[in-house]
């Protein structure tokens, strides 16, 4: 049994998955309780994945009833320490994690946090490095994250980074980064090291590569609700093929794509409950 294979129970609610369409579009909704958009019960799904999310896979082999809290507060110092949480990225790497385990059951292979040099060091590179199997075969899944208020701002910045981290010569530096970082005792390890060598044509990589994108905004419907109603998914369906659209017409990369909307109510506010959640693991 794989330390993979026990997962938190789906949260979101799809009002939009669709693998068909190029790119691919999945779209998730926190819903709301008692009249608030659920940030809460959002923040609590997301740390369940902390350990996935911030530890490397021999770590989460030994975790058990007796490690677990010493496990958690490392994973949880090794996001960061800082107090200047504002601007940092990781909470919507988080993000990006766990709706690639809970939508497309995809397995880390590795963990950037991991190899921080220091708790409040920024890393560079793909946001997440996922695989998913396919049969026989291992598909290579490279993340971009936007964890944004406004869609056309997170769209401008991350149409900048796929031009920049599809490139060729980026991505097999990229690659060198990602093969010394692989945890020899993940039973796809030997398989990755094979699909990523400099041995292997890009072409052939990039037939089994994946560029999931994950962008969130501040919603006008979810602010105009206060419950799930067929007049709020029918609203926020149109929103959201609104944001797909703008996003499928710019000038792409020539990989495959998918799409992960998550619109939110206030993007502070979310932080805020993280933060503190993050804090009280760290101690």
């Amino acid at each position: 049994m794989s330390v993979f294979d026990d997962k938190p129970a789906p949260f979101f609610d799809l009002v939009v998955h669709d693998v068909a369409r190029s790119p691919g579009l999945t779209a998730g909704s926190t819903g709301y309780e008692k009249g608030e958009w659920r940030n809460e019960a959002l923040a609590e799904y997301l740390f369940d994945w902390l350990p996935e999310f911030a530890l490397q896979y021999s770590d989460l082999e030994d975790l058990n009833s007796t490690t677990a809290r010493k496990l958690l507060k490392k994973a949880a110092t090794t996001v960061y320490t800082t107090e200047k949480y504002q601007r940092r990225g990781e909470f919507g790497e988080l993000l990006l994690h766990a709706i690639l385990r809970e939508v497309f059951d995809s397995q880390p292979a590795i963990s950037k946090l991991y190899f921080k040099t220091s708790t409040n060091e920024t890393v560079k590179g793909f946001d997440a490095v996922h695989v998913v199997e396919n049969g026989e075969d291992l598909e290579l899944w490279l993340g971009e994250v936007k964890f944004q208020k406004d869609a056309t701002d997170a769209i401008r910045k991350v149409t900048k980074e796929l031009e920049e981290h599809t490139d060729g010569d980026w991505l097999r530096r990229e690659f060198i980064l990602i093969d010394s970082k692989i945890d020899p005792r993940w039973k796809h390890a030997s398989a990755l090291r094979t699909l990523i060598s400099e041995r292997t044509s890009l072409d052939v990589i990039f037939k089994r590569a994946c560029i999931p994108v994950l962008l969130t905004y501040e919603s006008e419907t979810v602010e105009a609700h206060a419950e799930v109603c067929d007049e709020f998914r029918s609203a926020l369906q149109t929103e959201l093929e609104d944001v797909y659209s703008r996003f499928a017409s710019k000038d792409l990369p020539p990989l495959r794509i998918h799409l992960f909307l998550i619109p939110l109510h206030k993007k502070e506010a979310l932080i805020d409950i993280l933060q503190n959640k993050l804090e009280g693991q760290q101690r």
